[in-house]
């Protein structure tokens, strides 16, 4: 058992991913949210305005710092200079939650446009957990994985993905981010059960959750759902998020909207929602048992 396992889970509520038009309604602070999210990558340079502006809105709120180009479900070895540029950027901002993507977002040197999944096989869940074994012991402190958003079935699955990433926090320690929509998109497409893939999942090792909404796009007879991150999240997205919290109770729960996000206010109003259907769900889970 690695020692980054006994980290507890952040006491954290409500938060969306900050974008730079939402500075300065952020540091206005009455939005009602608890923590934002930022993209580690987008913060790796030396300094700057955004380095500026975030240092400030770090004195009165939390951070979650999430990466997406480590790589951590690839072949190849981690980019170490990569690693080190995340590592500075946990150090300035010691933020509550630091993730990742469980992704092969790299290979050989080139980084892809997509987040693609790793192949499910014991071999690469070996691998991955060495993976995550560096980087925690690089930032000395636990990550969380996220679970993808996929379109194609994998050619062969040695290991169903929920199994994959409990036992990838069993061995390793870490977290998991369960991202409900990724799980609702990936079901659609590939063709799982959503539900199962919840209920599968290790609820005491989900550390935050991700809601967001998704498109639809269709081309001829092929109808396949896509992970854009452009609208608010839909009523079965929102019933995975209520399932979730039936069972293990009220986690961070984070709003993404990536593509043309309007207002923060309206962003915000999104994530306390997220928060409530947390709280009453976990709140009748408690009085049911």
């Amino acid at each position: 058992m690695s020692r980054f396992s006994q980290n507890p889970i952040p006491a954290l509520g409500a938060g969306i991913g900050l974008k730079p038009h939402h500075y300065r309604a952020a540091l206005d602070g009455a939005d009602g949210l608890d923590f934002f999210e930022v993209h580690a990558e987008n913060f790796m340079g030396d300094g700057g305005p955004p380095h500026r502006w975030l240092a400030a809105i770090r004195e009165t709120r939390a951070l979650s710092v999430h990466g997406v180009y480590l790589s951590i479900g690839g072949r190849n070895d981690l980019d170490k200079d990569h690693l080190a540029r995340l590592r500075r950027v946990v150090d300035r901002y010691d933020p509550a939650i630091v993730s990742e993507h469980l992704a092969w977002s790299a290979d050989g040197g080139v980084f892809f446009n997509d987040l693609i999944a790793p192949p499910l096989t014991s071999a690469a869940l070996a691998r991955t957990c060495d993976h995550v074994d560096e980087v925690q012991e690089a930032l000395g402190r636990r990550i969380l994985i996220e679970n993808p958003s996929s379109y194609l079935a994998p050619a062969t699955v040695e290991i169903p993905e929920t199994d994959f990433l409990n036992e990838l926090a069993r061995r390793t320690g870490c977290g998991i981010l369960l991202d409900v929509n990724n799980v609702y998109v990936s079901a659609f497409n590939i063709g799982f059960d959503a539900e199962c893939y919840i209920d599968a999942i290790d609820a005491g090792a989900v550390g935050e959750i991700h809601v967001a909404g998704h498109a639809v796009d269709r081309f001829d007879d092929v109808v396949i759902r896509v992970d854009d991150h452009g609208s608010p999240p839909p009523p079965p997205v929102l019933a995975l998020l209520e399932r979730f919290a039936r069972r293990a109770g009220l986690r961070p729960v984070l709003f993404e909207w990536d593509t043309r996000p309007p207002a923060l206010d309206a962003l915000a109003q999104e994530a306390l929602a997220a928060k409530e259907i947390m709280r009453a769900a976990g709140e009748g889970a408690v009085h049911a048992s």
